[in-house]
């Protein structure tokens, strides 16, 4: 963001140098716009969209996944804070199913579906879209970021006309950071060849889906910055399978957590991968909500793919 300094930013604990850091391009001006959206998506990578959820349901979203943890002593009320403790293991000992009936709480479904959503993403598709029904949901503490990656060996095995939307649940402050784009990366002629035909599940652990363990040197080496902005509730950021992206650790103090979700959307008419659409929801591997960081008690680390 302008003015980002060093010590604003950090991946794993490394301070971001504030040469690398840049902002993300608003492309919120163009929604009456369909080709501007569209021609802006395929420069950018992605979209950053002002409010295209309202920020109460957002907000509400938010209250509702932190309700929920809270009654397993994750999360302390009404300060939304993390407790440092987690009765997970023992109040909801299947962790898939407890993860489950968290994203299927009705204001997080309100939140990631609306109408609005719908019709925004229909129009940069060109045609009427429809959501997954398997969503990603993160609740990260104090020092929690997510290494780098694209979305590619996930969600393309049907087709590849999908998108990612990312939704912010709240304001984010400086010190929450949160999601970063690699500028320019889905034009990468050699990591788009490299992405082809990726399918991480069917590479049975021979191959990751984490692009770099280091942003920094990372970033350094391709000569690119990391995009970002402060995220307000209710911004979107829509993106292609191939834009790298992570998000810089939650350094928020007094243990507040940051949550935010993303789910694909895909064109109606493109088959759609049953791994992630209801009844199946057997996610990438076949673990269902359980193979998710968010299945584990907020106390226990995080993997990575």
């Amino acid at each position: 963001m302008s003015g980002a300094t060093a010590a604003e930013f950090t991946s794993d604990g490394r301070p971001v140098p504030a040469a690398l850091i840049g902002d993300l391009i608003d492309s919120s001006e163009l929604l009456t716009n369909p080709d501007g959206l569209r021609a802006s998506l395929q420069e950018n990578g992605y979209l950053l969209l002002r409010a295209a959820i309202d920020p109460d349901t957002a907000l509400a979203a938010r209250r509702e996944v932190l309700a929920q943890l809270a009654a397993v002593g994750e999360i302390d009320m009404p300060g939304e804070t993390f407790s440092g403790n987690s009765r997970r293991p023992t109040g909801a000992p299947d962790a898939g199913e407890f993860l489950r009936a968290v994203c299927d709480g009705p204001q997080l479904r309100t939140a990631t579906s609306c109408p609005n959503l719908q019709y925004i993403i229909s129009t940069v598709f060109g045609e009427p879209a429809r959501s997954h029904d398997y969503i990603f949901l993160r609740v990260a503490i104090a020092g929690r970021g997510t290494a780098a990656h694209c979305d590619y060996p996930f969600f393309t095995r049907a087709t590849e006309r999908v998108l990612t939307c990312w939704l912010g649940l709240s304001d984010l402050s400086v010190e929450q950071d949160s999601l970063y784009v690699v500028e320019g990366s889905h034009r990468w002629k050699d990591h788009i060849s490299a992405m082809r035909g990726f399918d991480l599940e069917r590479a049975e652990g021979k191959r990751r889906a984490t692009l770099a363990d280091n942003i920094i040197r990372f970033a350094e080496a391709h000569r690119a910055r990391l995009l970002t902005t402060r995220f307000g509730a209710g911004d979107i950021l829509l993106f292609s399978m191939y834009l790298i992206h992570g998000a810089f650790d939650n350094r928020a103090p007094g243990k507040l957590v940051r949550v935010s979700c993303d789910v694909r959307w895909q064109p109606a008419s493109e088959p759609f991968d049953p791994r992630y659409m209801a009844p199946d929801l057997s996610g990438t591997f076949g673990g269902g909500y359980g193979e998710l960081n968010a299945a584990k008690p907020l106390t226990e680390g995080w993997h990575k793919r």
